[in-house]
């Protein structure tokens, strides 16, 4: 016997797909209930005026009141003008004349300028033509012995009036080197003193030595005295 039914047209194949159908229907429908906002028609402010609720305002009435204008200034008293008479002479101071009578203008001989002199910058000890004489070198005229006489001099009197026991204090050891540089001017005396020392007491101390060194017979550079630039090592042990 054949069966009435098409085997196609069974509908419990798609049930499946019905029920998912009919989830998301509902989903879609439960959504949109629980998004529905309503709304107070009393409670909506529409925007509109009502003109009966402006209370009307008066506008007080001012009167425009005439006033006189204020009354013009009185006129100004004539001035009295008093003739005085002139009776006092003033003498007049006679001007002299200015101009100069050409035939005493005597001729101006040609002007010779003066010369100018050069000037002269400091010069290092190492190249000066003429060393500085330090007291008790003046029996040298070798120019080299001075130099190594004045050497040995100021060597002497440093060593003689340093405070080495100064590094002591200081908390200083080994072997100490303070760097001295000076100048001794056009004149002889000795200037911008300058030093450089692991200690400022130090510096001072050298600086102190540098300025009580006798005056000296100033360098000379072609034949001018100039000032002379000097550096001097300073060299000191302290004992452990």
């Amino acid at each position: 016997m054949e069966p009435k039914k098409n085997p196609k047209a069974d509908l419990k194949r798609k049930s499946v797909l019905f029920l998912q159908l009919g989830l998301v229907l509902v989903l879609l429908i439960t959504w949109r209930a629980i998004e529905w906002k309503t709304y107070d028609k009393e409670a909506i402010d529409t925007g509109q005026l009502s003109m009966d609720d402006l209370d009307d305002e008066e506008i007080p009435i001012t009167e425009m009141q005439n006033t006189p204008p204020p009354p013009p200034p009185p006129p100004p008293a004539p001035e009295i003008i008093e003739v005085v008479e002139d009776e006092e002479e003033v003498e007049e101071d006679e001007i002299e004349s200015t101009e100069t009578n050409l035939e005493e203008i005597v001729e101006v001989e040609e002007v010779v300028e003066a010369p100018v002199e050069e000037e002269v910058a400091d010069v290092p000890f190492a190249v000066i033509e003429d060393v500085p004489i330090f007291p008790g070198c003046e029996n040298l005229k070798n120019n080299e012995e001075r130099k190594q006489c004045m050497s040995k001099k100021i060597s002497q009197f440093v060593n003689r009036n340093f405070d080495t026991d100064l590094g002591a204090e200081l908390g200083l050891s080994g072997v100490n080197r303070v760097i001295v540089q000076f100048k001794i001017d056009e004149k002889g005396n000795i200037t911008n003193v300058m030093s450089r020392a692991p200690h400022p007491r130090l510096e001072r101390e050298a600086a102190r030595v540098i300025n009580k060194l006798p005056k000296m017979q100033p360098g000379k550079q072609r034949g001018k005295a100039v000032g002379v630039m000097y550096s001097l090592p300073i060299v000191f042990q302290v004992q452990d």
